[in-house]
């Protein structure tokens, strides 16, 4: 799936295939308790969680590999160590299959995400 139409991350969700469906339902229900206050909208095809009308996180189920998107240079920055060795794009994660998702990872990045606004990429 690249971009899907779905009108709701519900209806988004429900169109993944089963064991993709699974891994992407873990990563929204992180997003939804460690971003308390932010916005979960589609946009862009994706299911993206806003601050104040910006975007700062976003994830997607790729062809090749799931997607898990930090818009934010400070929080990379912050974990450039733990960053280092994953398969990362400018602002994108990637993960080739569902198990390789380091969960811990994205739960502490999501927290460093809510716990101060920052400048958006």
């Amino acid at each position: 799936m690249v971009q899907s139409s779905a009108p709701d991350v519900d209806t988004y969700l429900a169109e993944l295939p089963e064991g993709l469906r699974a891994a992407l339902t873990r990563l929204r229900q992180l997003c939804r308790t460690e971003l308390p206050g932010f916005t979960e909208v589609m946009a862009y095809g994706m299911p993206v969680y806003e601050r104040d009308g910006r975007g700062e996180i976003a994830f997607a189920g790729q062809k090749q590999y799931i997607s898990f998107y930090l818009m934010r240079d400070d929080v990379r920055e912050e974990f450039a160590d733990r960053l280092a060795p994953q398969d990362m794009g400018k602002g994108c994660l990637r993960f080739r299959r569902p198990e390789q998702i380091d969960f811990a990872l994205v739960r502490d990045l999501l927290r460093a995400v809510a716990a101060r606004p920052g400048p958006v990429c």
